[in-house]
């Protein structure tokens, strides 16, 4: 039966409009589709729970997002079952100011925070460490709203939510102040800190001083042997105490994979054995963007490293990049499944964020730290009980920004003041297919450069130490990774453009 408040309406309808009642009749029917629908007074807070999903360096690369190559069937089940966010764009494309983007609602434009990977807990943006008026993180929002918070992985910057440097050193003081109810990543056999996130199998990891340093490693049989696997059962189990806790949930579960080094069972590899796997186009980009790609080098390689690589080490690393995608998809999976089974999904949001993009060897790039598309491009699927449209794929602007105030939208939590306005904008309108768009450009930020993207185009503009000041116009209107920078030719629309950047 239909609420009395509904019916109140049509009543009005129909006695106030009867001249034009047989031509707005459609009208109002479709409004009646797309209104949230009506809650009581104990739902009109804290009505959903939520499940974030973040991981690391995952670009889009996977086949609910076109790329046939890839293996992400998990993923792509999962899309089928949420809005799909074509282009979505970070704020920065490194991983702690991507997330402190995130996690605050921020633009850099406000918080200054244009590159630093440990803002939430050093210098100036630091979260200060007693309870302010406002929230300073959205898990913290959600916990004074009355929600059991559990951050698993990495979801701000360090892998399990406490401060430790590279080393193992530090106090392990919790990076996001009040944010979480319970910290329980687990570390298996390898030392809390950054062991679990440069980790190969056996407990061994990059920075354990033994000098691991290989760009890939296939060798375990079991998911379990790796941490992505431990977080994905952690996870579970977390579910698995929430179905019996009677109190919402805010669960971020940060995979680590498909970051560097590329570590993954043996399947995962042995996956892709004598599969197509397609190189990136030729062609450097002439900018002074174009970096030497130092994190990927410094790796051991099973191949020759040449600038640039040649053909077949190319396919070798992308083919690397890809088996980790598709580990990671499999825990993804394993944790969607648990919460289907546990019959959670039906009133939990769902995200899953990569946190920026990464070049495989297009414009003879590996890696992030760019502000071009292919950084700043990432994975956005969301899936709103009630509010979403299953299967609806947008080609809306949208910015990691917009993700703080869509989920306060959404879930309505009881306590909603922020230590800092929001800078983003609700998707609903384009969870419900109502919008079209909502943003006419997306910004990202690298240091003292902005880059906006349009529709059509993106635009750069900034100053780095080998140029000084510099603009640059790309059309990405048939490539996306076009390398002939066309900003003296089209002044026009440079001047145009321009008008997006922040004062």
């Amino acid at each position: 039966m239909w609420d009395l408040s509904v019916l109140s309406v049509v009543k009005f309808f129909c006695n106030r409009m009867s001249k034009y009642f047989l031509m707005g009749l459609p009208a109002l029917l479709c409004w009646l589709a797309i209104a949230p629908p009506p809650c009581t007074a104990a739902e009109a807070a804290n009505r959903w729970n939520v499940l974030f999903i973040a991981i690391d360096d995952l670009r889009p690369e996977m086949g609910c997002y076109g790329v046939a190559a890839a293996q992400s069937p998990n993923l792509d089940r999962f899309a089928q079952t949420a809005v799909l966010f074509d282009r979505h764009y970070v704020q920065v494309a490194t991983c702690g100011a991507s997330r402190y983007a995130l996690l605050t609602g921020r633009s850099p434009a406000r918080s200054k925070v244009t590159r630093s990977n440990t803002a939430a807990y050093a210098g100036a943006s630091a979260f200060q460490p007693n309870e302010r008026p406002g929230a300073q993180s959205m898990p913290e929002l959600f916990r004074r709203s009355g929600y059991h918070t559990v951050c698993i992985g990495k979801i701000s910057h360090t892998p399990d939510g406490r401060v430790f440097a590279y080393n193992g050193q530090g106090d392990g003081r919790p990076e996001l102040p009040g944010a979480w109810s319970d910290l329980p990543t687990p570390f298996g056999p390898w030392q809390r800190g950054w062991g679990i996130f440069f980790a190969y199998a056996n407990g061994r990891h990059r920075e354990d001083g033994r000098g691991h340093q290989d760009l890939m490693e296939f060798s375990v049989e079991n998911d379990a042997d790796l941490p992505d696997g431990m977080l994905a059962s952690e996870a579970i189990k977390q579910l698995q105490a929430a179905k019996v806790r009677n109190q919402p949930f805010f669960m971020g579960l940060g995979f680590f994979k498909p970051h560097l080094p590329f570590v993954a069972p043996k399947q995962d590899w042995e996956a892709f054995e004598n599969k197509n796997i397609p190189l990136p186009p030729p062609g450097k980009i002439d900018s002074p963007y174009w970096h030497s790609s130092g994190e990927f080098y410094k790796y051991s390689a099973p191949f020759e490293k040449t600038r640039p690589l040649k053909p077949a080490a190319q396919r070798q690393a992308r083919r690397a990049y890809y088996a980790c995608v598709r580990y990671v998809d499999r825990q993804v999976g394993r944790v969607l499944n648990a919460l289907n089974k546990l019959d959670l999904a039906r009133n939990t949001v769902v995200v899953v964020w990569g946190d920026h993009g990464w070049h495989l060897g297009e414009q003879q790039i590996w890696g992030k730290h760019t502000p071009l598309e292919r950084a700043n491009r990432s994975v956005l699927l969301m899936r709103v009980p009630d509010v979403s449209r299953p299967g609806l794929k947008t080609s809306a602007l949208v910015e990691t920004t917009d993700i703080y105030p869509t989920l306060v939208d959404v879930c309505r939590p009881e306590f909603r003041k922020t230590q800092w306005p929001l800078d983003g904008q609700s998707l609903r309108p384009l969870l419900t297919g109502q919008q079209a768009k909502i943003h006419a450009a997306a910004l990202s930020y690298w240091g003292n450069t902005i880059s906006v993207r349009t529709d059509t185009h993106r635009l750069i503009v900034g100053r780095t130490k080998k140029r000084g000041a510099s603009v640059e116009l790309y059309d990405l209107r048939r490539n996306q990774d076009a390398i002939k920078n066309i900003a003296s030719s089209h002044p026009e629309l440079v001047k145009q453009m321009r008008g997006y950047l922040p004062q």
